[in-house]
């Protein structure tokens, strides 16, 4: 039964990896509620989580979450202590501390950006968590826990982004990356506008060139027959004057 557990758990993280780019150390955010059903069932968070999630785990919480345990009865002062060993990630109610679920879900804003798996036994929070895609949630049953598989917002999501209706967070990140990398931001639009102006110069050497001039066609020469026809061409003599002028008379004597 752990086997069949620990390969639904793996498959379920591959979902996470491939469609909404978690990657290793997995950061956890983890409230009071987990804490005190981890006590109770006495799970070791810190040793069994890494083993769990088969991979390096960052255990993370708010500061509203500790306000939150300090502030209710003395029963939950175990849970309290387990709380404070965990990293303590920045939120936006520093001057007023808000209820650990409504705190929680704000660190996951609409896309969950940071890749947060979120731990809990709320089920106020379990319900806001069901309806952002692309966030895991864990939970104990018993004494074991349990990776919960995607919601229904989450496989949804996915759906839609491979029918091309929505571009996933994923290939959101590498478009914006490949954008920077072209000068295709905002900013680097100017930037690739003045990189590639070309600057004011002499003309280009090549198109100063003169023309050449087209040779003129080459009249055939004249062949010696041609020569030869006309050098052939006599001229005519003039007639005999003296015949045509004083003609010999008919009966004279010589």
């Amino acid at each position: 039964m752990k086997i069949k557990r620990q390969k639904q758990a793996k498959k379920n993280i591959s979902f996470y990896k491939y469609n909404f780019g978690f990657r290793e150390p997995f950061q956890i955010l983890i409230d009071g509620t987990f804490c005190q059903a981890a006590l109770k069932n006495k799970i070791q968070i810190r040793e069994q989580m890494p083993k769990y999630f088969m991979g390096e785990v960052q255990l993370c919480t708010t500061n509203c979450a500790l306000k939150e345990l300090e502030s209710l009865s003395d029963d939950l002062y175990g849970a309290k202590l387990i709380l404070q060993r965990y990293q303590i990630r920045k939120c936006k109610h520093s001057k007023e501390p808000v209820p650990a679920s409504q705190c929680l879900l704000s660190m996951l804003e609409k896309t969950n950006p940071h890749h947060f798996f979120v731990a809990t036994q709320d089920r106020d929070l379990t319900t806001g968590v069901m309806g952002i895609p692309g966030v895991p949630l864990l939970y104990i049953i018993q004494n074991t826990m349990v990776l919960d598989k995607p919601s229904a917002c989450s496989l949804k999501h996915v759906e839609a982004a491979q029918l091309g209706e929505l571009v996933s967070p994923t290939e959101q990140q590498s478009i914006q990356n490949l954008k920077a990398e072209q000068g295709l931001s905002k900013d680097g639009v100017e930037q690739q506008g003045k990189k590639h102006k070309r600057k004011s110069g002499n003309p280009n050497p090549l198109s100063c060139l003169k023309k050449k001039k087209k040779p003129m066609p080459q009249q055939p020469k004249k062949t010696d027959g041609e020569k030869r026809k006309r050098s052939r061409h006599r001229k005519r003599k003039p007639a005999d004057l003296t015949s045509s002028v004083h003609p010999k008379p008919s009966g004279a004597q010589s």
